[in-house]
This record gives C-alpha cells, sequence and structure tokens, in this order.
C-alpha cells in the first residue's frame, strides 16, 4: 500500500473528479466520505459537470463545486482556461474517480507543480494498477483505488444527507411504488418495454398501490401509455430533481426500474428496488448493492414478462 502522503490530516485543498453520470456518481458517495474523513483539515473540492452541480453543493463531504464542461482537446482556448484554473487551486492531492482517458490527462494539465494523484494518469503518485480493475463491481474498484492512496476504510454510498421535504400531493409513505420505465435515449437496449411497466401497474394498482412514474421531461409519453392502462399511476417525470427522487425512495414500498442512474439514487435513498438488466450491461459491474436489492437479467428485456417482477416485488414485502 502506498504511503499517505504529507496532505492527510492537514490544512490543504483535495480535488475530487467526478463527472458523472448519475449512477456511478451515486455509487461515489462512500469515496468522497471516505476522503473527507481521511483528511480532515482540508477543503475538498469537486470537479463534476453542471447537472450534478446544485445536488452535490448540498453533500457535507464537498466543500465546494467546480463545474467542467469537458472541452474537446481541439478546443484550444477552453483547455487553456481550465488548466489555470487547475493550477491556481493549490490542490495538494487529486483523487480522480472518474478514471477516464479525459480526466487521466488532466494530471498533466497541471505542469511542472504536479499534485499528489490517485487514479491511472501515467505518472501518477498513488497509481490504481491492479490489472483486473476493468472486471471490478465500481464500489471494489473505488476502494481498491483508495487503499492504494492509504485510505483502508470506505463506507458503503449514503445519501442521509438529503433533508426530508413533502411529499407530492396525493402520495402517502408506504403506499406508493416507483417506477422508471426511462434511460439513455441512445441506449433503448437497456429498456424494458414500456407495456410490460403499464401492466406492472395495473397490477400493483389492483393491490392497492400507487405507481409513481417517473422520469425526465422527454420521457412523458412512457408516463402516458402507463397511465392508459392504469389511471391511478402518477405521472412526475419532467417535475422531480434529485432531491425529490431521493425524497421518494425513503418513503416507497418500493422502486422498479431499468439500470439507470435514478434507480441507482432511489437504491440508495433506501427504496427496496427491482432493477432490470439487459445484455447491454453488466450488473457484476454496476449493479446496485446499498440496501435490498433484486436484479432481473435477460439477453432481451422483452423476453422478460411482467410476473418475475411481481415475485421479485413480493419478496421485499
Amino acid at each position: 500500500m502506498a504511503a499517505a502522503g504529507p496532505a492527510v490530516g492537514a490544512a490543504g485543498r483535495i480535488l475530487v473528479i467526478k463527472h458523472g453520470a448519475l449512477g456511478d456518481l451515486v455509487q461515489a458517495m462512500g469515496p468522497l466520505a471516505a476522503i473527507r474523513r481521511h483528511h480532515p483539515g482540508a477543503r475538498v473540492t469537486l470537479l463534476t459537470t453542471p447537472p450534478f452541480r446544485d445536488f452535490l453543493a448540498a453533500c457535507p463531504d464537498v466543500d465546494e463545486v467546480w463545474t467542467d464542461t469537458r472541452p474537446p482537446v481541439w478546443n484550444l482556448p477552453a483547455i487553456l482556461a481550465l488548466a489555470r484554473r487547475l493550477r491556481r487551486g493549490g490542490f495538494t492531492r487529486v483523487y480522480d474517480l472518474q478514471t477516464s482517458r479525459r480526466s487521466s490527462r488532466y494530471l498533466a494539465l497541471f505542469g511542472r507543480r504536479r499534485p499528489e494523484w490517485s487514479g491511472i494518469a501515467p505518472g501518477a503518485s498513488h497509481p490504481h494498477a491492479d490489472p483486473r480493475r476493468d472486471a471490478m463491481h465500481t464500489l471494489d474498484r473505488q476502494r481498491a483505488q483508495l487503499a492504494a492512496a492509504g485510505i483502508a476504510s470506505v463506507p458503503p454510498p449514503s445519501l442521509d444527507w438529503v433533508p426530508d421535504a413533502p411529499l407530492p400531493a396525493g402520495l402517502r409513505p408506504g403506499a406508493f411504488v416507483v417506477l422508471v420505465p426511462g434511460g439513455s435515449a441512445h441506449r433503448p437496449e437497456k429498456r424494458w418495454p414500456v407495456d410490460r411497466f403499464a401492466a406492472l401497474a395495473a397490477r400493483l394498482a389492483a393491490e392497492g398501490l400507487q405507481p409513481v412514474v417517473v422520469g425526465g421531461a422527454g420521457e412523458r409519453p412512457l408516463a402516458a401509455a402507463i397511465r392508459a392502462r392504469a389511471a391511478e399511476a402518477l405521472d412526475l417525470t419532467g417535475a422531480t430533481d434529485l432531491f425529490d427522487l431521493v425524497r421518494l425512495g425513503r418513503a416507497a414500498v418500493a422502486a422498479v426500474g431499468n439500470d439507470t442512474g435514478p434507480v441507482h439514487l432511489l437504491a440508495v435513498a433506501g427504496a427496496p428496488t427491482v432493477v432490470l438488466f439487459s445484455r447491454a450491461s453488466d450488473p457484476a459491474l454496476c449493479a446496485p448493492r446499498t440496501g435490498r436489492v433484486a436484479v432481473l437479467r435477460r439477453d432481451d428485456l422483452a423476453d422478460l414478462p411482467v410476473e418475475p417482477v411481481l415475485a421479485a416485488l413480493s419478496g421485499f414485502r
């Protein structure tokens, strides 16, 4: 294990890089807490992308949030501006939790006065050099990376810091199930067919549970298709932010959704969660592990009927 380095426990400046996506960001909550504990006197800055700025600014493990527009390499003025900002930050150590080719290149932007670096960038002072890292679950990979930087204990992801607030009108805690029928627009193969979500919603409503559909504004047609079969369903697509989703997760009987960021958020928030995987992603690498989670997988999600999902939900009761 690498030495902890002079910044540990000292009043210094720490940079954590985590751009997203949402599911990966949620799974980085444990590492963020571990980094904060390991550097109790330091100022922790998180470099992320604009959609997550307001949410992460409320996290007590972060002192400030910088946003990164991730300029292309040919946009030299933007790259130079980013380099100037990084150099002026006075960072003593950087934890690159993104570990992408882009974020690894940021080490070179510091010039000659490079901070300690945890990640996979060439020249990193605390490299995560395990050749098996790409075959590790996200949580295991992050723990191993931090162990190589001297952080031996990493807690599971937590969103306990999100304050409580009233639920949307008409919703009663313990009386609804959150449905997440959408996902990345360019990955339709990761979605369970909407007619199955509609059938599930109808079955839940018949059992006295209110279906609640969440997602972005662009997923309103999915909610409309579900409500066409289950009029009791509440359409919250385009009407919730990340704080709202956490609160829904805390109060829900359960959540059902595709392998997409909001499902990870709901699971960590506390909702017993059924996650639906196709061959497009591997639950061994990225499935939620926090709380009560059931994973259902089919190579093609069109081959997954409603009954196994209902059976998985009944296992939570």
